[in-house]
């Protein structure tokens, strides 16, 4: 019998991997991926692993999750050494405990290794904490997206009124919607709002707003998914303290300057 590791590969850095789920990668026999993994995470694979993608965009699955399922299980049962690489945290919108589950109920051994979720990495990397003293002392994790034929079952009300600050995945196609069920509970119109598109990346993108105005600002970017949707005071802080972009802005100017120079 073999095993499945089930992995967080964290938000898109490279580096933020864990020494753990690292070591899933170069131990794997078999590896599934998902499609928001970096891609680079792959080069320390074994050069005889194979590399299968299962990765999901709207209406158009490279692979159904009863496949994904019935997969996992096959290789392990065959002894290998699999490991189902997702992005950000296996738990947190990953589909992982159902996965889990499957492999509980044929008896395969497992393991579900943490990884850093968009939901606190993206804005982190664009200068906006989750929490903080002065600001947020909550902090919420929700979903953007309901799930196909099943109708709206998110809290609207106690988002709006209970949560300070709310980390929104795959919400960008939703926003309208968002932003009127949390106008409509009581939030304040001028509460900040940031879409982080592309969180960690090279090529991340930051938006900012307020739950009148994000909408048409989100237009005028031309932001789509993958974005988080952070909403609260803490958005506030990013002038003070973003620092990833200008990193890469820093980089840039440098890298033309000795391109220049030649």
């Amino acid at each position: 019998m073999g095993k499945v590791y089930i992995v967080g590969a964290g938000p898109g850095d490279v580096e933020l991997i864990t020494v753990k789920g690292l070591r899933c990668i170069k131990e794997a026999d078999v590896i599934f991926y998902d499609r928001l993994i970096n891609k680079e995470l792959l080069e320390y694979a074994k050069p005889n692993a194979k590399l299968i993608y299962c990765g999901k965009l709207p209406n158009r699955h490279a692979m159904i999750q009863e496949h994904i399922n019935f997969s996992l299980v096959q290789y392990a049962s065959q002894g290998k050494v699999v490991t189902r690489l997702k992005g950000g945290d296996p738990f947190v919108f990953g589909r992982g405990a159902e996965e889990a589950e499957v492999l509980a109920e044929h008896k395969i051994p497992f393991e579900i290794v943490p990884g850093i979720t968009s939901g606190i990495a993206a804005p982190a990397y664009a200068g906006i904490p989750v929490t903080h003293r002065d600001y947020s002392s909550s902090f919420a994790i929700v979903t953007g997206h309901m799930r196909e034929g099943k109708d709206d079952s998110i809290k609207w009300e106690n988002l709006a009124k209970g949560i300070d600050t709310l980390a929104i995945y795959m919400g960008v196609g939703n926003l309208p919607y968002i932003c009127s069920q949390l106008l409509k509970y009581g939030r304040n119109p001028s509460t900040p709002v940031a879409l982080v598109h592309m969180g960690t990346f090279e090529e991340q993108q930051t938006v900012t707003g307020t739950l009148e105005t994000i909408v048409s600002r989100a237009k005028e970017s031309q932001i789509s998914n993958p974005s988080m949707i952070i909403v609260g005071e803490v958005v506030s802080i990013r002038e003070k303290i973003q620092w990833f972009e200008q990193k890469l802005e820093t980089e840039r100017y440098v890298e033309e300057s000795i391109r220049i120079s030649r």
